[in-house]
């Protein structure tokens, strides 16, 4: 699939929260957007699943515009996970897993259902947690179920709202691995909004720095996240460590 965003415009309460947005991800590619707060990131991410409407531009997946799109056909191709909730959701693991074939269920489970959630929970690593009840797991342990629940919708775009809050480095780095290598072994585009530069620098493909509902740059992490960019949108003075493979930022003082 190729998700593509254009000249995209949303209000909220006769306010612009973006404004003139242009996007695209192509399948095995890893998005990250990235900017401070309120600038306009989950706002775009709910334009993109159709949760929200923009009063101006198109959202297209393969071509096709998403207003012309029926919930379930949405369904069939994107799955979405939230940022983590820590109240109480009181089902067992594999019941929340199950969730994300609703879009393929007509009358009843079918074993092609049964199936498709036990090879995700297989995939995500998570087979031995299928009797516990969703409210007792660990942050990390909550990730991975959510993402298993949307792999089950066998979704040619994954669209992820801050999937590592909560979580501490070990388990931020595995939930970012796991959605990298499902990204590249099942063509899915991945769009996700993080506030971590060094995790967003590490595992995308691209970055879209956003301010006030802007797109303020656009690129490969190297070349987008550099010391001006990030000065002039958070206000704060960075040095960026430079490797073959990755960079890292170092924050120096605020302005």
């Amino acid at each position: 699939m190729k998700l593509r965003v254009k000249g995209l415009f949303f209000k909220y309460n006769g306010t612009d929260a973006l404004r003139d947005v242009d996007l695209e991800v192509n399948e095995h590619e890893v998005i990250s957007i990235v900017g401070p707060n309120a600038s306009g990131k989950t706002t775009l991410l709910k334009c993109v699943n159709k949760l929200l409407k923009p009063y101006i531009g198109t959202v297209y997946m393969d071509e096709k515009p998403i207003a012309k799109m029926n919930v379930r056909e949405i369904a069939r191709k994107v799955s979405s996970v939230p940022q983590i909730s820590l109240r109480s959701f009181p089902f067992k693991v594999f019941d929340v897993v199950l969730m994300g074939r609703k879009p393929y269920i007509k009358w009843q489970l079918a074993e092609e259902d049964l199936k498709v959630v036990e090879e995700s929970m297989k995939l995500v690593g998570i087979e031995n947690l299928t009797s516990k009840y969703f409210d007792e797991l660990s942050g990390g342990e909550m990730q991975k179920v959510l993402i298993a629940k949307a792999i089950t919708q066998k979704p040619e775009l994954l669209i992820l709202d801050e999937p590592t809050t909560h979580l501490d480095i070990k388990h931020q780095f595995e939930i970012l691995n796991l959605i990298r290598a499902l990204s590249k072994s099942r063509n899915i585009a991945v769009l996700i909004a993080i506030h971590d530069l060094n995790l967003a620098a590490r595992f995308s493909d691209r970055i879209y720095i956003i301010k006030e509902g802007r797109i303020f740059a656009t690129g490969n992490p190297k070349d987008v996240l550099t010391p001006e960019n990030i000065k002039e949108v958070y206000d704060v003075e960075v040095r960026v460590l430079k490797s073959e493979e990755f960079i890292h930022i170092v924050p120096i003082r605020p302005i």
